[in-house]
């Protein structure tokens, strides 16, 4: 009898099963491909290998205002995709190692609920039979195809997701990114930087999801002086060979393209281990759980992008070490107020808590200060012509901070920091009294708090 199964080794899994381990209870995870999930092995970490090799190309292409010249710049785009695939298995390594150093039992096949019983939970992998007293479901999420006609017929060669996308050694001439969210800017973002040119249609007015508005108009402006294309309030109604057609402000327009990138959305995992065995309550297509997330079931949580939300894979890790100290006992709940959000872009966006429209949705009273990134001494020694900018929103009605966004170089690092600000509550003065390390990027912070 194991105390805890687990099926899905992802982000939420796999943390789950180490603190599980680390606690001494006896834990058995399925993984029906890699450790690390979407994450690890076709999201996260491989983009930022990419996203890091173009960063270096673009720097040393042009550079001649830091006093650096450079000759005969190439980009290598199969031995960018080496090194990724190498940084990509040695961190699955890593995380084996880890299981294994905290007696966590792996099992490498698909994992089907067979029963649950009063107390306890069956599942079947490889031809085996194993039995737990909790049940953690990680499943994740997929790439979500919309039925737009021509996508299935397409979808390999011409039309990719975010797994083909990363394992392509050729650069496209030309590449259309159908969704402007996260992923899709920055695959636009990274092969717009290393030759290809590209088209994003996006169906909303804006591009970014739901970064601040003005966070993403700057970061749109930024790329179309570079020569990207941005196709807003368009919807896309069908894909032929590497034709793109979509109707934007009444009339039918079509671009045209090597690679069509398909990037519109995920959607949790909940069929094809199960679950309907077990009776967990659903709702849109994700497992409802409460701030311990527990499901309906008593005995069984899910975490991470199965759930819905915000299908981050910092939250899964968040949910997997909430799901596990609960199961022992240890009082412990789920908060969303401070969930950071990055987009690898060339500048980064970075985001915590809410913008401004959604606290005066809320009723709430604010007050917004907008710095350029220019009030940072080392913004402005290692930036030509770059045009960030920090912007603060604060409860005016408590004193206390309500959301933070930047778009500037290290955003990702920065953000933190402001998370912790709001995650703890601290007041105006509270903040102002912190002491920042000078000179960074992230003093911009400081310098925003005695602009309030």
């Amino acid at each position: 009898m194991y105390d805890v199964l687990i099926i899905g080794g992802g982000p939420g899994g796999y943390i789950a099963a180490e603190r599980a381990g680390q606690a001494g209870l006896k834990v058995v995870l399925f993984e029906k491909n890699s450790l690390g999930g979407v994450c690890l092995n076709e999201g996260c970490i491989p983009s930022k290998a990419l996203l890091n090799s173009s960063k270096l190309y673009s720097h040393a292409k042009d550079s001649s205002a830091f006093g650096v010249t450079s000759e005969n710049v190439s980009f290598d785009q199969s031995k960018v995709v080496k090194r990724k695939k190498k940084v990509v298995r040695k961190l699955v390594a890593g995380i084996g190692q880890t299981m294994k150093s905290h007696d966590v039992e792996l099992v490498y096949a698909p994992a089907q609920i067979e029963s649950a019983a009063a107390d306890s939970f069956s599942v079947v992998a490889d031809g085996k039979s194993y039995t737990g007293k909790h049940l953690i479901i990680a499943t994740g999420s997929e790439a979500m195809l919309p039925p737009i006609e021509g996508v299935r017929e397409h979808l390999g060669s011409t039309v990719l997701t975010n797994r083909e996308i990363l394992d392509l050694e050729e650069i496209p001439e030309r590449l259309v990114v159908i969704g402007g969210g996260v992923i899709g800017l920055e695959m636009a973002c990274y092969y717009h930087t290393i030759g290809s040119e590209v088209d994003v249609v996006e169906m909303l007015d804006h591009i970014a999801g739901n970064v601040d508005p003005e966070i993403g108009k700057r970061l749109q402006e930024v790329y179309e002086k570079q020569g990207m294309r941005f196709h807003l309030n368009a919807k896309v109604m069908s894909v032929s060979g590497g034709d793109v057609t979509f109707e934007k402000d009444g009339e039918t327009h079509t671009v045209t393209a090597d690679k069509i990138l398909l990037s519109t959305g995920r959607r949790p995992v909940i069929e094809g281990f199960g679950l309907e065995k077990l009776g967990v309550a659903v709702e849109r297509g994700a497992i409802i759980v409460n701030d311990k997330c527990e499901t309906s079931v008593p005995g069984v949580y899910a975490v991470g992008d199965v759930v819905g939300g915000a299908m981050l894979a910092h939250v899964a890790y968040r949910e997997g070490e909430v799901a596990v100290n609960n199961i022992l006992n240890i009082e412990d709940r789920m908060t969303t107020a401070a969930i950071p959000s990055v987009i690898y872009t060339d500048p980064e966006v970075a985001w915590v808590g809410k913008t401004e429209q959604e606290m005066v949705t809320l009723g709430r009273e604010v007050e917004v200060v907008e710095l350029p990134m220019a009030f940072s001494g080392r913004y402005v020694a290692e930036t030509e012509r770059g045009n960030g900018i920090c912007r603060l929103v604060l409860d005016a009605e408590n004193n206390t901070l309500a959301g933070v966004h930047m778009m500037c170089q290290y955003a990702s690092e920065i953000i933190l920091a402001c998370g912790v600000m709001i995650e703890e509550e601290m007041t105006l003065d509270e903040m102002k009294r912190i002491i920042f390390p000078h000179p960074t990027v992230g003093e911009i912070v400081r310098e925003a708090l005695f602009k309030i």
